[in-house]
Protein backbone atom coordinates (compact mmCIF):
# COMPACT_ATOMS: atom_id res chain seq x y z
CA UNK A 1 0.00 0.00 0.00
CA UNK A 2 2.31 2.63 1.30
CA UNK A 3 4.54 4.61 -1.01
CA UNK A 4 8.17 3.76 -0.32
CA UNK A 5 11.24 5.90 -0.74
CA UNK A 6 14.63 5.49 -2.43
CA UNK A 7 16.83 2.73 -1.27
CA UNK A 8 19.63 3.30 1.15
CA UNK A 9 22.70 1.48 -0.08
CA UNK A 10 25.20 -0.13 2.26
CA UNK A 11 23.24 -0.20 5.53
CA UNK A 12 24.83 -3.16 7.32
CA UNK A 13 24.88 -5.63 4.44
CA UNK A 14 24.32 -3.95 1.11
CA UNK A 15 20.60 -3.26 0.81
CA UNK A 16 20.44 -4.42 -2.79
CA UNK A 17 17.14 -6.11 -2.06
CA UNK A 18 15.52 -2.77 -1.41
CA UNK A 19 13.69 -1.80 -4.58
CA UNK A 20 14.97 1.19 -6.44
CA UNK A 21 11.32 1.63 -7.26
CA UNK A 22 11.32 3.80 -4.26
CA UNK A 23 10.21 7.24 -5.09
CA UNK A 24 12.35 9.74 -3.25
CA UNK A 25 15.54 9.52 -1.22
CA UNK A 26 15.67 8.57 2.39
CA UNK A 27 16.72 11.47 4.57
CA UNK A 28 18.28 11.48 8.01
CA UNK A 29 16.83 14.87 8.93
CA UNK A 30 14.70 14.23 12.02
CA UNK A 31 13.87 17.76 13.19
CA UNK A 32 10.59 18.29 11.30
CA UNK A 33 9.43 14.70 11.15
CA UNK A 34 6.50 13.21 12.99
CA UNK A 35 7.27 10.40 15.43
CA UNK A 36 5.22 7.34 16.22
CA UNK A 37 4.64 6.35 19.87
CA UNK A 38 7.42 3.77 19.36
CA UNK A 39 10.15 6.23 18.29
CA UNK A 40 12.29 5.89 21.45
CA UNK A 41 11.62 2.14 21.45
CA UNK A 42 13.08 1.89 17.94
CA UNK A 43 16.22 3.77 18.94
CA UNK A 44 16.67 1.59 22.01
CA UNK A 45 16.53 -1.50 19.80
CA UNK A 46 19.06 -0.28 17.25
CA UNK A 47 16.62 1.09 14.69
CA UNK A 48 18.24 3.07 11.86
CA UNK A 49 15.77 5.94 11.48
CA UNK A 50 14.96 7.58 8.16
CA UNK A 51 12.44 10.09 6.84
CA UNK A 52 9.43 8.46 5.25
CA UNK A 53 6.20 10.22 4.21
CA UNK A 54 6.86 12.94 6.81
CA UNK A 55 7.61 10.47 9.60
CA UNK A 56 10.77 9.21 11.27
CA UNK A 57 10.69 5.42 10.90
CA UNK A 58 13.18 2.54 11.12
CA UNK A 59 14.51 1.27 7.80
CA UNK A 60 16.13 -1.69 9.61
CA UNK A 61 17.51 -2.75 12.97
CA UNK A 62 20.72 -4.56 13.94
CA UNK A 63 19.95 -7.50 11.64
CA UNK A 64 20.55 -7.05 7.93
CA UNK A 65 17.64 -6.29 5.67
CA UNK A 66 17.87 -9.74 4.05
CA UNK A 67 17.95 -11.49 7.44
CA UNK A 68 14.82 -9.56 8.50
CA UNK A 69 13.09 -10.42 5.25
CA UNK A 70 13.81 -14.14 5.59
CA UNK A 71 12.91 -14.16 9.29
CA UNK A 72 9.47 -12.82 8.37
CA UNK A 73 8.98 -15.58 5.81
CA UNK A 74 10.10 -18.31 8.25
CA UNK A 75 8.99 -17.02 11.66
CA UNK A 76 7.42 -13.60 12.27
CA UNK A 77 8.38 -9.95 12.48
CA UNK A 78 6.93 -6.89 14.14
CA UNK A 79 6.55 -3.73 12.05
CA UNK A 80 5.56 -0.27 13.29
CA UNK A 81 2.99 1.04 10.80
CA UNK A 82 1.59 3.75 13.08
CA UNK A 83 2.20 6.31 10.36
CA UNK A 84 -0.83 4.99 8.45
CA UNK A 85 -4.00 7.09 8.58
CA UNK A 86 -6.71 5.39 10.67
CA UNK A 87 -10.22 6.77 10.58
CA UNK A 88 -13.76 5.88 11.65
CA UNK A 89 -16.78 6.70 9.49
CA UNK A 90 -19.93 6.77 11.64
CA UNK A 91 -23.65 7.27 11.11
CA UNK A 92 -26.51 5.61 9.26
CA UNK A 93 -25.21 6.83 5.90
CA UNK A 94 -21.61 5.70 6.40
CA UNK A 95 -21.77 3.01 3.71
CA UNK A 96 -23.31 5.37 1.16
CA UNK A 97 -20.59 7.90 1.89
CA UNK A 98 -17.77 5.40 1.45
CA UNK A 99 -19.30 3.98 -1.72
CA UNK A 100 -19.40 7.50 -3.16
CA UNK A 101 -15.58 7.52 -2.94
CA UNK A 102 -14.40 3.93 -3.57
CA UNK A 103 -14.90 1.18 -6.15
CA UNK A 104 -15.68 -1.65 -3.73
CA UNK A 105 -18.99 -3.09 -2.56
CA UNK A 106 -18.95 -1.91 1.05
CA UNK A 107 -22.64 -2.71 1.61
CA UNK A 108 -22.01 -6.44 1.11
CA UNK A 109 -19.38 -6.67 3.87
CA UNK A 110 -20.40 -8.81 6.80
CA UNK A 111 -19.87 -7.51 10.35
CA UNK A 112 -16.13 -7.25 11.04
CA UNK A 113 -15.22 -8.10 7.44
CA UNK A 114 -12.86 -5.86 5.50
CA UNK A 115 -11.77 -5.36 1.92
CA UNK A 116 -8.99 -3.65 0.01
CA UNK A 117 -10.49 -0.86 -2.06
CA UNK A 118 -9.46 2.19 -4.06
CA UNK A 119 -10.29 5.88 -3.98
CA UNK A 120 -10.69 6.95 -7.62
CA UNK A 121 -11.11 10.24 -9.47
CA UNK A 122 -13.51 11.06 -12.29
CA UNK A 123 -10.88 10.10 -14.88
CA UNK A 124 -10.64 6.63 -13.35
CA UNK A 125 -7.25 7.26 -11.74
CA UNK A 126 -6.37 5.76 -8.36
CA UNK A 127 -6.11 8.38 -5.61
CA UNK A 128 -5.06 5.82 -3.00
CA UNK A 129 -5.57 2.23 -1.91
CA UNK A 130 -7.10 1.54 1.49
CA UNK A 131 -8.68 -1.12 3.67
CA UNK A 132 -12.29 -0.64 4.75
CA UNK A 133 -13.73 -2.79 7.55
CA UNK A 134 -17.43 -2.82 8.46
CA UNK A 135 -17.28 -3.23 12.22
CA UNK A 136 -19.89 -4.83 14.48
CA UNK A 137 -19.66 -1.67 16.58
CA UNK A 138 -21.52 0.28 13.90
CA UNK A 139 -18.78 2.21 12.10
CA UNK A 140 -16.40 1.75 9.19
CA UNK A 141 -12.76 1.40 10.18
CA UNK A 142 -10.53 2.73 7.40
CA UNK A 143 -6.74 2.46 7.05
CA UNK A 144 -5.01 4.37 4.26
CA UNK A 145 -1.50 5.46 3.34
CA UNK A 146 0.63 7.95 5.26
CA UNK A 147 1.92 9.42 2.01
CA UNK A 148 -1.67 10.32 1.10
CA UNK A 149 -2.70 11.35 4.63
CA UNK A 150 -3.60 14.96 3.84
CA UNK A 151 -5.43 14.33 0.58
CA UNK A 152 -7.28 11.25 1.87
CA UNK A 153 -8.44 13.05 4.99
CA UNK A 154 -9.52 16.10 2.98
CA UNK A 155 -11.33 13.87 0.48
CA UNK A 156 -13.31 12.11 3.22
CA UNK A 157 -13.96 15.27 5.25
CA UNK A 158 -15.24 17.14 2.19
CA UNK A 159 -17.61 14.29 1.38
CA UNK A 160 -18.80 14.15 5.01
CA UNK A 161 -19.64 17.88 4.89
CA UNK A 162 -21.43 17.40 1.56
CA UNK A 163 -23.53 14.61 3.04
CA UNK A 164 -24.23 16.53 6.24
CA UNK A 165 -25.33 19.58 4.26
CA UNK A 166 -28.03 17.46 2.61
CA UNK A 167 -29.26 16.15 5.96
CA UNK A 168 -27.63 12.76 5.91
CA UNK A 169 -26.30 11.07 9.03
CA UNK A 170 -22.53 10.66 8.83
CA UNK A 171 -19.40 11.80 10.65
CA UNK A 172 -15.66 11.12 10.69
CA UNK A 173 -13.14 10.61 13.47
CA UNK A 174 -9.37 10.25 13.17
CA UNK A 175 -8.15 7.31 15.25
CA UNK A 176 -5.06 8.34 17.23
CA UNK A 177 -3.96 4.77 17.98
CA UNK A 178 -0.62 3.21 17.15
CA UNK A 179 -0.68 0.42 14.57
CA UNK A 180 1.54 -2.67 14.84
CA UNK A 181 1.82 -5.34 12.15
CA UNK A 182 2.82 -8.83 13.29
CA UNK A 183 3.63 -10.77 10.12
CA UNK A 184 4.80 -14.28 9.37
CA UNK A 185 3.80 -17.96 9.60
CA UNK A 186 4.06 -18.06 13.41
CA UNK A 187 2.27 -14.74 14.00
CA UNK A 188 -1.02 -16.34 15.06
CA UNK A 189 0.76 -18.70 17.46
CA UNK A 190 2.58 -15.76 19.05
CA UNK A 191 -0.52 -13.59 19.36
CA UNK A 192 -2.74 -16.43 20.59
CA UNK A 193 -0.72 -16.55 23.81
CA UNK A 194 -1.91 -13.02 24.62
CA UNK A 195 -5.61 -13.13 23.72
CA UNK A 196 -8.65 -15.04 24.98
CA UNK A 197 -10.32 -15.22 21.56
CA UNK A 198 -9.66 -18.20 19.28
CA UNK A 199 -7.67 -16.76 16.38
CA UNK A 200 -8.49 -19.82 14.28
CA UNK A 201 -11.93 -18.22 13.90
CA UNK A 202 -10.45 -14.95 12.60
CA UNK A 203 -9.71 -15.47 8.89
CA UNK A 204 -7.95 -13.15 6.46
CA UNK A 205 -9.53 -9.68 6.21
CA UNK A 206 -11.66 -10.00 9.33
CA UNK A 207 -11.36 -8.00 12.50
CA UNK A 208 -12.30 -7.98 16.19
CA UNK A 209 -11.76 -5.82 19.27
CA UNK A 210 -10.01 -7.68 22.06
CA UNK A 211 -7.58 -7.43 24.94
CA UNK A 212 -4.03 -8.23 23.77
CA UNK A 213 -1.38 -9.12 26.36
CA UNK A 214 -3.34 -7.21 28.97
CA UNK A 215 -3.94 -4.13 26.78
CA UNK A 216 -7.70 -3.53 26.36
CA UNK A 217 -9.53 -2.08 23.36
CA UNK A 218 -7.17 -3.31 20.65
CA UNK A 219 -8.59 -3.90 17.17
CA UNK A 220 -6.94 -6.97 15.66
CA UNK A 221 -7.33 -7.33 11.88
CA UNK A 222 -6.00 -10.40 10.09
CA UNK A 223 -4.18 -8.71 7.25
CA UNK A 224 -0.84 -7.20 6.34
CA UNK A 225 1.29 -6.32 3.36
CA UNK A 226 3.90 -9.06 3.26
CA UNK A 227 2.03 -11.97 1.65
CA UNK A 228 2.24 -13.89 4.94
CA UNK A 229 -0.34 -14.65 7.57
CA UNK A 230 -0.43 -11.92 10.18
CA UNK A 231 -2.35 -9.28 12.04
CA UNK A 232 -2.44 -5.52 12.27
CA UNK A 233 -3.15 -4.39 15.83
CA UNK A 234 -4.59 -0.93 16.40
CA UNK A 235 -3.56 -0.20 19.97
CA UNK A 236 -4.05 2.87 22.19
CA UNK A 237 -0.91 4.96 21.76
CA UNK A 238 -0.08 5.00 25.47
CA UNK A 239 0.13 1.18 25.48
CA UNK A 240 2.03 0.70 22.20
CA UNK A 241 5.46 0.19 23.80
CA UNK A 242 3.99 -2.16 26.39
CA UNK A 243 2.43 -4.31 23.69
CA UNK A 244 5.51 -4.30 21.45
CA UNK A 245 7.66 -5.31 24.42
CA UNK A 246 5.32 -8.19 25.27
CA UNK A 247 5.39 -9.47 21.70
CA UNK A 248 9.19 -9.32 21.54
CA UNK A 249 9.47 -11.56 24.59
CA UNK A 250 8.66 -14.46 22.28
CA UNK A 251 11.87 -15.57 20.51
CA UNK A 252 9.89 -16.09 17.30
CA UNK A 253 9.47 -12.32 16.99
CA UNK A 254 12.04 -9.85 15.70
CA UNK A 255 11.66 -6.20 14.78
CA UNK A 256 11.71 -5.35 11.07
CA UNK A 257 11.75 -2.05 9.20
CA UNK A 258 10.84 -0.39 5.94
CA UNK A 259 13.48 -2.22 3.92
CA UNK A 260 12.12 -5.70 4.67
CA UNK A 261 8.52 -4.53 4.41
CA UNK A 262 9.22 -3.26 0.89
CA UNK A 263 10.95 -6.35 -0.49
CA UNK A 264 8.34 -8.60 1.15
CA UNK A 265 5.47 -6.76 -0.52
CA UNK A 266 7.23 -6.87 -3.89
CA UNK A 267 7.71 -10.64 -3.69
CA UNK A 268 3.99 -10.82 -2.88
CA UNK A 269 3.13 -8.77 -5.98
CA UNK A 270 1.60 -5.94 -3.94
CA UNK A 271 1.56 -2.33 -5.16
CA UNK A 272 3.19 0.71 -3.64
CA UNK A 273 1.04 3.77 -4.09
CA UNK A 274 2.95 6.50 -5.88
CA UNK A 275 5.19 4.00 -7.64
CA UNK A 276 3.15 1.12 -9.06
CA UNK A 277 -0.21 2.92 -9.03
CA UNK A 278 -1.13 6.60 -8.97
CA UNK A 279 -3.82 9.05 -10.02
CA UNK A 280 -2.96 8.46 -13.70
CA UNK A 281 -3.38 4.69 -13.37
CA UNK A 282 -6.79 3.00 -13.52
CA UNK A 283 -7.65 -0.17 -11.58
CA UNK A 284 -7.78 -2.12 -14.85
CA UNK A 285 -4.34 -0.93 -15.97
CA UNK A 286 -2.99 -1.69 -12.51
CA UNK A 287 -4.32 -5.28 -12.64
CA UNK A 288 -6.63 -4.45 -9.73
CA UNK A 289 -9.97 -5.13 -11.45
CA UNK A 290 -10.79 -7.61 -8.69
CA UNK A 291 -11.32 -4.68 -6.30
CA UNK A 292 -14.36 -3.56 -8.33
CA UNK A 293 -17.57 -4.82 -6.74
CA UNK A 294 -19.89 -6.61 -9.19
CA UNK A 295 -22.88 -4.56 -8.09
CA UNK A 296 -20.83 -1.38 -8.43
CA UNK A 297 -19.82 -2.29 -12.00
CA UNK A 298 -23.46 -2.63 -12.97
CA UNK A 299 -24.59 0.50 -11.14
CA UNK A 300 -21.58 2.51 -12.39
CA UNK A 301 -21.96 4.77 -9.36
CA UNK A 302 -18.35 5.29 -8.29
CA UNK A 303 -15.93 8.02 -9.41
CA UNK A 304 -14.50 7.28 -12.86
CA UNK A 305 -16.94 4.44 -13.50
CA UNK A 306 -17.54 5.37 -17.16
CA UNK A 307 -13.81 5.08 -17.89
CA UNK A 308 -13.10 2.03 -15.73
CA UNK A 309 -16.10 -0.07 -16.81
CA UNK A 310 -15.37 0.67 -20.47
CA UNK A 311 -11.84 -0.65 -19.93
CA UNK A 312 -13.23 -3.79 -18.32
CA UNK A 313 -15.39 -4.44 -21.37
CA UNK A 314 -12.77 -3.50 -23.92
CA UNK A 315 -8.98 -3.43 -23.98
CA UNK A 316 -6.53 -1.28 -22.08
CA UNK A 317 -3.41 0.04 -23.76
CA UNK A 318 -1.08 -0.93 -20.91
CA UNK A 319 -1.04 -3.31 -17.95
CA UNK A 320 0.99 -3.83 -14.81
CA UNK A 321 3.04 -7.01 -15.05
CA UNK A 322 5.64 -8.92 -13.09
CA UNK A 323 9.15 -9.35 -14.47
CA UNK A 324 11.99 -11.72 -13.62
CA UNK A 325 15.53 -11.30 -14.90
CA UNK A 326 19.10 -12.44 -14.28
CA UNK A 327 22.02 -10.05 -13.99
CA UNK A 328 21.85 -6.62 -12.38
CA UNK A 329 18.71 -5.77 -10.37
CA UNK A 330 15.93 -3.92 -12.17
CA UNK A 331 15.07 -0.59 -10.58
CA UNK A 332 12.32 1.99 -10.86
CA UNK A 333 12.43 3.92 -14.15
CA UNK A 334 14.45 1.22 -15.91
CA UNK A 335 13.23 1.13 -19.54
CA UNK A 336 11.43 -2.02 -20.70
CA UNK A 337 12.05 -2.96 -24.35
CA UNK A 338 10.68 -5.55 -26.73
CA UNK A 339 13.09 -8.07 -28.21
CA UNK A 340 13.64 -5.77 -31.20
CA UNK A 341 15.02 -3.12 -28.84
CA UNK A 342 12.12 -0.65 -28.91
CA UNK A 343 11.21 0.94 -25.57
CA UNK A 344 7.66 -0.14 -24.67
CA UNK A 345 7.37 0.54 -20.95
CA UNK A 346 8.97 1.31 -17.60
CA UNK A 347 9.79 -0.55 -14.40
CA UNK A 348 7.98 0.87 -11.37
CA UNK A 349 9.52 -1.27 -8.58
CA UNK A 350 12.33 -3.80 -8.52
CA UNK A 351 14.69 -5.68 -6.23
CA UNK A 352 16.61 -8.92 -5.85
CA UNK A 353 14.25 -11.45 -4.25
CA UNK A 354 15.84 -12.86 -1.08
CA UNK A 355 13.62 -15.95 -1.36
CA UNK A 356 13.98 -16.66 -5.09
CA UNK A 357 17.53 -15.38 -5.46
CA UNK A 358 16.44 -13.79 -8.72
CA UNK A 359 15.68 -10.19 -9.65
CA UNK A 360 11.97 -9.34 -9.59
CA UNK A 361 10.15 -6.22 -10.66
CA UNK A 362 6.84 -4.69 -11.65
CA UNK A 363 6.24 -2.40 -14.56
CA UNK A 364 3.84 -1.33 -17.28
CA UNK A 365 3.85 -2.68 -20.83
CA UNK A 366 1.35 -2.60 -23.72
CA UNK A 367 -1.33 -5.27 -23.29
CA UNK A 368 0.02 -7.37 -26.16
CA UNK A 369 3.22 -7.92 -24.16
CA UNK A 370 1.52 -8.76 -20.85
CA UNK A 371 1.14 -12.53 -21.22
CA UNK A 372 3.27 -14.52 -18.72
CA UNK A 373 6.28 -16.03 -20.45
CA UNK A 374 6.68 -13.16 -22.90
CA UNK A 375 10.40 -12.42 -23.42
CA UNK A 376 11.43 -8.78 -23.06
CA UNK A 377 14.53 -6.70 -22.40
CA UNK A 378 15.21 -4.33 -19.52
CA UNK A 379 17.88 -1.65 -19.64
CA UNK A 380 19.93 -1.57 -16.46
CA UNK A 381 23.01 0.64 -16.16
CA UNK A 382 22.84 1.30 -19.90
CA UNK A 383 23.02 -2.41 -20.67
CA UNK A 384 20.17 -4.51 -22.00
CA UNK A 385 19.42 -7.78 -20.24
CA UNK A 386 16.80 -10.45 -20.84
CA UNK A 387 13.63 -10.40 -18.74
CA UNK A 388 10.50 -12.55 -18.80
CA UNK A 389 6.95 -11.53 -17.92
CA UNK A 390 5.94 -13.47 -14.81
CA UNK A 391 2.75 -14.18 -12.93
CA UNK A 392 2.42 -12.49 -9.57
CA UNK A 393 2.83 -13.08 -6.69
CA UNK A 394 6.43 -14.10 -7.24
CA UNK A 395 6.39 -15.97 -3.91
CA UNK A 396 3.29 -17.93 -2.89
CA UNK A 397 1.13 -16.04 -0.41
CA UNK A 398 0.08 -17.66 2.87
CA UNK A 399 -3.07 -15.81 3.92
CA UNK A 400 -5.17 -17.65 6.51
CA UNK A 401 -8.62 -18.66 5.30
CA UNK A 402 -11.15 -20.95 6.97
CA UNK A 403 -11.09 -24.40 5.45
Amino acid sequence: MQRAVSMVAHLGLRLQALPSALGRPFSCAQDVLRRTPLYDFHLAHGGKMVAFAGWSLPVQYRDSHVDSHLHTRRHCSLFDVSHMLQTKILGCDRVKLMESLVVGDIAELRPNQGTLSLFTNEAGGILDDLIVTSTSEGYLYVVSNAGCWDKDLALMQDKVREFQNTGRDVSLEVVENALLALQGPTAAQVLQAGVAEDLRKLPFMTSAVMEVFGVPDCRVTRCGYTGEDGMEISVPAVAAVRLATALLENPEVKLAGLAARDSLRLEAGLCLYGNDIDDHTTPVEGSLSWTLGKRRRVAMDFPGASVIVAQLKGKVQRKRVGLICEGAPMRAHSPILNTEGTVIGTVTSGCPSPCLKKNVAMGYVPSEYSRPGTPLLVEVRRKQQVAVVSKMPFVTTNYYTLK
